[in-house]
């Protein structure tokens, strides 16, 4: 496998980890490259489910490196809570995961910022996990943020932490909230030291894996529609979770990728605040949520559900560059009679079938509606010629609309309901 990208095509929760469990089964490298423990990807092995949020999903294969990149943000405690629960489950983590020394940390006061943030925006909030992603990636545009390389030198760390919490205190004070340094500081303090022998120049070793020819998988966290730049902004995430992110994210430059898998669920959903076209409230959303079981991995709020939005979906393949698409949950739309695609939105009585960019009028677009014929069940299918003929034809109807071809299809969460399609 060359050095391939996998990313999100819609607003996250597309069943990336899903799929980047079957390709890791050829890769040698994993390496995630944006974003931090606000993301979350769940893979099922056998009977066993395994929840993801900073680890890339490559840690699961055993004998696969895995390195965190430098554009992620990076709450330690998070860290260590995810090696220690993985490791209790038999997971071999230590020579195995890699942290960028250039990676910012994400701290307690940066998780109390962001839930201050949010609360101040009142109805216009944008849906945060609240897990100071947002304010730590302000830190490091500041250029006041802290580095993972500090891990490394506990005294200098200490003196930053204390430094940065305590430019904090007026506005935690104002707020009458009671921010503790030295009790925060004492449960950072033996989480640095167990971090600090995984800190490592992550660059060197990606171009050192390239020249020795290895299959690495960049792996995407969320999706294009939650893009700092050209997701649906302001109700964005606060990193390029964008292909063009997997460079600026690692120091891998843009001629050493080599393919690029974009996912996508066979309907929508998104989480938290902001536009979404084909949104249904009623039974066939409800139905969506339940059969598809859309409760966000990390948080576990309810994912808003609606069919699928082609538009939004074309414009996040053309951006990406996307090679082939990766489909999941089909298994989801079993049984409906008729399933219907976003072909095009009406925005004040005009149809359009280019993703506006102005997020006012994507607010106030409204879908337009192809019918398709439904099917049976998929949930049995090992290939795409045992797949109903109607699910078939839907496929390639969505392949055509969005301009990539399928290369994966996934019926199920166990992992042997994924195959590949023929000629991909």
């Amino acid at each position: 496998m060359a050095n391939t990208v996998l990313i999100g095509l819609q607003w996250g929760d597309e069943g990336k980890g899903k799929i980047i469990d079957v390709l890791t089964e050829q890769a040698e490298v994993v390496v995630r490259f944006q974003g931090g423990d606000n993301a979350g990807h769940t893979v099922e092995i056998g009977a066993e489910k395994f929840a993801l949020h900073l680890i890339p999903s490559g840690i699961l294969r055993p004998g696969t490196m895995n390195l965190i990149g430098n554009g992620l943000v990076v709450n330690p405690l998070g860290l260590h809570t995810e090696i220690t629960e993985l490791e209790a489950r038999g997971i071999r983590i230590r020579d195995r995961l890699f942290l960028s020394s250039r990676a910012h940390l994400v701290f307690p006061y940066h998780q109390v910022l962001d839930g201050l943030s949010e609360a101040r925006l009142g109805d216009r909030k944008i849906g945060t996990t609240k897990r100071g992603i947002g304010p730590a990636y302000a830190d490091k545009i500041n250029r006041t943020g802290i580095r993972a390389g500090e891990l490394r030198d506990p005294v200098r760390l200490e003196a930053s932490f204390r430094a940065k919490a305590a430019s904090f205190q007026e506005i935690f004070q104002a707020a009458g909230i009671t921010f503790d340094v030295d009790a925060e500081w004492a449960r950072i303090k033996p989480v640095a030291a167990a971090l600090a022998p995984m800190v490592a120049d992550t660059t060197l070793m990606l171009h050192r894996l390239i020249r020795e020819d290895k299959s690495i998988l960049f792996e995407g966290a969320q999706g294009t529609w939650l893009d700092v730049d050209f997701g649906t902004y302001p109700y964005v995430t606060s990193s390029n979770t964008t292909s063009g992110g997997a460079c600026t994210g690692t120091g891998i430059p843009p001629n050493r990728i080599r393919h690029v898998v974009g996912v996508a669920k066979a309907y929508t959903t998104r989480v938290g605040s902001g536009p979404f076209t084909c949104e249904l409230t009623e039974a066939v959303g409800e139905r969506l949520r339940a059969v598809g079981r859309e409760f966000g991995t990390t948080t576990g709020r309810p994912r808003r559900c609606g069919w699928f939005d082609a538009v939004a979906t074309r414009y996040a393949v053309m951006i990406n560059g996307v090679d082939s698409i990766a489909f999941t949950k089909l298994d989801v739309l079993d049984g409906f009679d008729k399933v219907l695609i976003c072909t095009a939105y009406e925005v004040d009585g005009v149809r359009r079938t280019e993703m506006p960019d102005d997020p006012h009028e994507l607010e106030r677009a409204k879908p337009v509606y192809e019918e398709m014929p439904g099917w049976d069940s998929t949930a049995s299918a090992r290939g795409w010629d045992e797949l109903p003929a109607a699910a078939q034809a839907y496929l390639r109807r969505l392949s055509e609309l969005i301009g990539a071809p399928a290369g994966i299809i996934s019926v199920g969460p166990a992992r042997d309901q994924t195959f590949l399609v023929k000629g991909s």
